[in-house]
């Protein structure tokens, strides 16, 4: 196999995703154990890659990254599959965006006769909903919601989130105050103490690009524009280099800033509960 050295790997693209989506990374087709394990070395060996001292312990536990690919995606399906226990019969679900709320849709498919119906926060778990033959419908149409699951990016310990890695922060975030409660699973790399080693996503209309960027860099960030457009038709930028220890403070701030839609913080209104992947399952 041919030498593939680190810096030919994406380092934005690897920091932006957490080490987490790295299925939806796989190019070309039928390369993906190869792909992975190139990543999973580089990651490995940038220790500013690894959101908590999680992947140490995983690196200690497992003696491949492959092996600690495997640990992580199952402790996202444990995750997943608790949160069902949250759905009760004629139920509407809010259901949110990512890798850990696909598995999510799959387990709820499995009792799909038992909800009324889903509101979905992205094109991308609307296409998964209907193709489980779930009903997604609309949050205008159906009022508030007794429930939510959605997963994060990061966490801390007063449960307030950094979302938006997967670009659908802002239908997250409508959801996310429209429900009574908000349920948030997670594997154990997105926990931590302090918000803001996963870079912060902004949605911004994009004639404020510039106008945001100047803003962000005087709280003391750095904005990345990312290669992507939202399903509300804007752009994303990525901040690197917070320490957010006022989470709410930074987020009513940022919304302040004219052609911000809104900020990745979930703080004003953080999660409920938190359910992570862990052995055994933890529930906090």
């Amino acid at each position: 196999m041919a030498v593939v050295k680190p810096h030919l790997i994406r380092r934005r693209t690897i920091c932006a995703t957490h080490f987490r989506d790295l299925r939806n990374l796989v190019r070309p087709a039928g390369r993906r154990t190869v792909y992975m394990k190139l990543v999973a070395d580089y990651c490995l060996h940038d220790p500013s890659l690894r959101p908590t001292a999680v992947w140490e312990q995983e690196r200690n536990e497992h003696s491949s990254p492959c092996a600690m690919i495997a640990a992580v995606t199952e402790a996202k399906r444990i995750a997943a599959e608790k949160a069902i226990e949250y759905v009760q019969d004629g139920m509407i679900v809010g259901v949110g965006t990512g890798s850990t709320v696909a598995y999510f849709i799959d387990a709820l498919a499995q009792i799909k006769d038992k909800i009324a119906g889903t509101v979905s926060s992205s094109e991308n778990s609307t296409a998964k909903l209907r193709a489980h033959g779930i009903d997604v419908l609309d949050l205008n149409e159906t009022g508030p919601l007794s429930l939510y699951v959605d997963g994060a990016d990061e966490c801390d310990p007063n449960k307030c989130l950094i979302k938006g890695g997967g670009g659908a922060l802002t239908r997250e975030k409508i959801i996310a105050e429209a429900s009574e409660t908000y349920v948030c699973i997670i594997d154990p790399s997105k926990r931590v103490d302090v918000l803001g080693k996963f870079p912060l996503p902004i949605e911004v209309i994009p004639m404020a690009r510039s106008l945001v960027t100047r803003e962000l860099t005087k709280l003391g960030g750095e904005p990345i524009l990312r290669d992507f457009t939202t399903d509300n038709g804007n752009i994303i930028l990525d901040v690197h280099g917070l320490q957010i220890s006022d989470p709410v403070g930074l987020e009513r701030e940022i919304n302040a800033i004219p052609g911000v839609v809104t900020v990745g913080l979930f703080a004003r209104r953080p999660a409920d509960i938190v359910i992570e992947g862990s052995e055994p399952i933890q529930v906090w």
